[in-house]
């Protein structure tokens, strides 16, 4: 009996809260002052959205859960440089994720390249391969040029489509273009590079 008590007294002095909750935008004003409650009831109430979306471009959920974390971070660390002014926090919070998870890509991007090149530089077999390391080193050689002459949107579709595996709609999300303009700068890329390869159509 004497345990019910105060659950009834703290009932009673949440239900306005209960009522009326706090909006994200007041959420992110209570967090730039410190205030962890705030932190967890808007980490409660965004999260599954920001893991979504996240998850929607990582694909790996391991790293997906990674990302969300280090949004949620920034999201304690950078409350004070909310503006409502300048749009809604839900708006000001998928954008940050939104950002993390391409960096994510970008840097897995690159992480993979350097593994490739060390790979070439690294591969010892048991017979002289010198021959067949000099004609991959060239050959890489050529791509890495063939692809300097592409414009930037089509050598970011083109990276994203055939080196990072990811397919037409996951790119046009990426990229935040129509999916489209996705297959018109991989089509227009795709044929510049084999030009400057001197690949027969």
């Amino acid at each position: 009996m004497l345990k019910l008590v105060p659950r009834e007294i703290d009932r009673s002095k949440d239900s306005e809260s209960v009522d009326q909750p706090a909006s994200k935008e007041e959420l992110l004003g209570r967090i730039a002052e410190g205030d962890q409650v705030a932190f967890g009831l808007l980490y409660d109430e965004i999260s599954p959205r920001v893991l979504g979306l996240i998850r929607r471009l990582l694909v790996d959920h391991a790293q997906s859960e990674e990302v969300t974390q280090e949004v949620f971070l920034e999201i304690w660390q950078s409350a004070t440089r909310y503006e409502p002014s300048k749009g809604g926090a839900s708006t000001w919070i998928l954008t940050m994720a939104h950002r993390r998870a391409v960096d994510r890509i970008r840097s897995s991007q690159s992480s993979r390249d350097r593994d490739v090149k060390i790979g070439i530089r690294d591969y010892v077999s048991d017979y002289d391969n010198v021959s067949e390391t000099v004609e991959i080193t060239i050959e890489h050689e050529r791509v890495k040029e063939a692809m300097s002459q592409l414009t930037e949107l089509q050598r970011q579709a083109v990276t994203l489509a055939y080196y990072g595996g990811y397919s037409h709609s996951e790119v046009a999300t990426l990229l935040s273009v129509p999916i489209g303009t996705v297959k018109t700068r991989l089509r227009d890329g795709m044929i510049r590079l084999r030009d400057e390869l001197g690949v027969a159509s």
